[in-house]
């Protein structure tokens, strides 16, 4: 496939799923191999985890980059454009740049075509463009995000990392992953490579054994991170203060810029891993503290608009979290809430979590635009199951958003939580809004 333009790329690339399947490890390896091995003389640091690898990746972006590094990050999902799963310094993947390297890659594929032959599956071709465009943009920092798992991931394809993190380990893709937390834990660990070192979250006694076994065969220096690490902890209207204690760098006082308790862990997991790799990547103290304040995700407790809030909490774990930032807001007015789900996740218990919080004055839930999507119907009974009477249901996000703009008082808080297709929805509409 040649000459295609950026909306014919992202078209292709949709459409994969329907001609491959899931490629063995080893079968993705040998294939980043035939594209010259990109990003193998680079400094390659590998997320897994459940919850906040995005944000760890946007934290250590930050830091990196005011510490006078060029950073390439790897992400998923997007929310709005397939472009923003690939940044250098956070810009995000030029169209041209996009369309390029997907021919390229096409290009290799059809020398190869015949029966049995190796293709991709959408998120290995996703990887492969990325790492070809970290190597010709010349990062010299890349941060690979897993898609699903570790162990199987196309990201673990990788012949050298130089550090492994593993975030908060919780339930999600329990149908792939398992249902046991030392199995979840054991997918996870499986990103680990021999005598690298490895930042894990302390995220219970059963899946830390598990990422202490693994590392322990492997003789990989492990460093935990925990609450206990994290000192002097201050939550104000707008930001939280916190302090953090390294090796490299001693005692430090941090303001990260959100009301989102969630993340100063994710925070601190940035923090050590720096701290581990102080000696290939120093950093000055003011790259830590001013990176750590100007550090933002997109679509995590993301102010879109005044008093309106995106959060990407899919999951138990994330719903947690986010209702313990949430009842920190501070709040005088009324608090919306916008919830959608997919089907396979664990959306009545979601549910029962919201309305027990007794946070929201009224909730309203919407189909989004997916095969996976809830249905309005569904999503309603979910919430009246859980005893709320006043559900207020709309067939799509656009006419959801259109309402909460127009019932939102100057003191209100509106929050769009449940799904990352939700947020990217919600973004969408935003965009259009500015082009319209």
């Amino acid at each position: 496939m040649t000459n295609m333009d950026y909306g014919e790329a992202e078209s292709y690339l949709l459409e994969i799923p329907r001609f491959t399947r899931k490629n063995a490890p080893e079968d993705t390896a040998a294939f980043l191999r035939r594209l010259g091995e990109p990003g193998k003389e680079k400094t390659i640091i590998h997320i897994a985890g459940t919850n906040g690898k995005g944000s760890v990746c946007a934290y250590l972006s930050s830091v990196l980059q005011k510490g006078g590094y060029r950073v390439g990050m790897f992400t998923s999902p997007h929310l709005v454009t397939m472009r923003e799963r690939f940044r250098i310094n956070g810009e995000l993947m030029p169209e041209a740049d996009f369309v390029r390297y997907l021919e390229s890659i096409c290009s290799l594929l059809q020398d190869r075509k015949g029966s049995g032959a190796y293709h991709p599956t959408f998120f290995e071709m996703l990887f492969f463009m990325g790492m070809l465009y970290f190597e010709e943009q010349n990062a010299e920092v890349i941060l690979l995000e897993t898609g699903l798992g570790g162990r199987l991931d196309a990201t673990n394809s990788v012949s050298q990392k130089d550090l492994c993190i593993i975030t908060r380990i919780g339930m999600d893709h329990m149908e792939y992953l398992g249902w046991r937390v030392s199995d979840r834990a054991g997918e996870k660990a499986g990103i680990l490579q021999e005598g690298v070192p490895v930042v894990a979250a302390d995220s219970g006694k059963e899946s830390s054994f598990v990422i202490a076994e693994r590392a322990q065969e492997l003789s990989c220096p492990l460093f935990f991170v925990s609450k206990r690490d994290i000192r002097n902890l201050e939550f104000h209207k707008n930001f939280i203060d916190f302090s953090f204690d390294s090796r490299y760098y001693g005692y430090i006082r941090y303001s990260l810029t959100t009301f989102a308790s969630y993340q100063v862990e994710n925070a601190a997991l940035a923090l050590r891993a720096l701290d581990v790799l102080a000696d290939r990547l120093p950093v000055s103290v003011e790259a830590l503290t001013r990176g750590m304040r100007d550090a933002r995700w997109e679509g995590r407790m993301e102010e879109i608009r005044p008093g309106i809030y995106l959060d990407g909490a899919h999951n138990v774990d994330g719903i947690r979290a986010f209702l313990d930032a949430a009842g920190r807001d501070g709040s005088v007015g009324r608090r919306f809430l916008l919830f959608s789900a997919v089907q396979d996740k664990q959306f009545p218990e979601m549910a029962r979590m919201l309305t027990d919080s007794g946070l929201f004055d009224r909730i309203f839930v919407t189909e989004i635009q997916n095969a996976r999507s809830l249905s309005r119907q569904c999503l309603e009974e979910v919430f009246h199951a859980t005893g709320v009477e006043q559900i207020e249901g709309f067939a799509n996000s656009q006419n959801a958003w259109k309402v909460l703009l127009r019932e939102k008082l100057s003191d209100d808080r509106v929050y769009i939580v449940g799904s990352l297709y939700l947020a990217g929805e919600i973004k969408g509409c935003l965009m259009r809004k500015k082009y319209d």
